[in-house]
């Protein structure tokens, strides 16, 4: 028989022994990543759940829309915020990867367009006048003010927006553009909405778009540009009076969490998102979002307790719905 070194035998024994101890001071963590627009949301809910659940950890990254969905398709997090549905692409990296999904509408946003408070000039922007100055056509040659209406100044035009992973990108260029990722390439973009936010607040001939919740922290630094949306329209500004009623349009959008089936097994997350059902639309309106009608947290409950999973857009990201049309839709998945 072969024969071990005392030490030897010792440290086998040791690791035998720890192996064989259950796992102590190791977090229950819930992986949540994506949308920008969404993080003060579920920032605000991981801080509260937090709170009231010692020893469970909640960790919430912001990668963009489309940069969550990719982790989120590669089952690396739990939950993926989203600023929009789930693409048909998006879909179908999940049914690769074999990850099922529930879609939870969580609040709606009025995706803000914001200009510098110096600028005492621009008081309102259609729809038109937007799509000339975002449009692909208008890279390298609408680069002045007076370029898009000739009443406004002979100045430079300077643009910031989101980044190409953001879900923000997607709804604005299909909403403006009339095509989703249809942008000119030549603008400041982040998918960090802070980033922006500094951008326009340090140039008074900045413009620049974002989710509601940052213009609402930063009113002293920026402001809201009201839209037309047609000419001879009345333009309206964003507000969650706005919201509510239908007529900020269309920049109005509802926003998402979508959570992993198999991640819902875990006590952790189910306790996570029983959580935001019940706390999100206080937390949602802390942070200046319009919280949805109770009915739609209801809903949301009653889809994950009877396992009803999938997307009820088609992976389409559908300009104009509103809170109504939402609710009666979620009722019916």
């Amino acid at each position: 028989m072969k024969s071990f070194p005392i030490n030897s035998l010792l440290a086998i024994s040791a690791l035998a022994f720890l192996g064989a101890m259950p796992s102590v001071g190791v977090a229950q963590v819930v992986k949540i990543d994506g949308s920008s627009t969404v993080y003060p949301v579920t920032e605000a809910v991981a801080e509260e759940f937090q709170k009231a659940n010692k020893g469970l950890k909640v960790t919430v990254g912001v990668s963009g829309t489309g940069g969550g969905f990719k982790k989120f398709c590669r089952g690396e997090t739990d939950i993926s915020d989203a600023s929009r549905p789930i693409s048909v692409s998006e879909m179908e990296a999940c049914k690769k990867t074999g990850v099922e999904y529930f879609e939870l509408p969580i609040a709606f946003d009025a995706l803000t367009v914001v200009i510098n408070p110096k600028n005492t000039w621009l008081k309102q922007a259609t729809v038109a006048e937007l799509k000339k100055m975002w449009e692909p056509a208008a890279q390298g040659t609408v680069m002045r003010w007076n370029q898009v209406n000739p009443a406004w100044p002979d100045q430079p035009m300077k643009l910031f927006g989101a980044g190409s992973d953001s879900g923000t990108f997607d709804y604005f260029t299909e909403a403006i553009v009339g095509k989703s990722k249809s942008s000119r390439g030549d603008f400041t973009a982040s998918e960090d909405d802070n980033v922006l936010v500094q951008g326009v607040a340090g140039d008074v001939n900045a413009i620049g778009y974002f989710g509601y919740a940052y213009y609402a922290e930063n009113t002293n630094k920026l402001k809201a540009l009201p839209i037309a949306e047609k000419e001879g329209k009345p333009a309206v500004s964003p507000s969650a009076e706005t919201v509510i009623a239908g007529t900020y349009q269309p920049l109005a959008r509802p926003i998402f969490i979508y959570v992993n089936a198999k991640s819902l097994a875990k006590t952790e997350v189910k306790k996570f998102v029983d959580f935001y059902m019940s706390q999100g639309a206080k937390l949602a309106k802390e942070v200046k979002y319009v919280p949805l009608p109770a009915s739609v947290y209801a809903a949301n409950v009653k889809h994950l307790s009877q396992g009803r999973k999938g997307s009820v857009f088609g992976g389409k990201n559908e300009v104009g719905i509103s809170i109504e049309e939402l609710a009666k839709r979620e009722a019916r998945l």
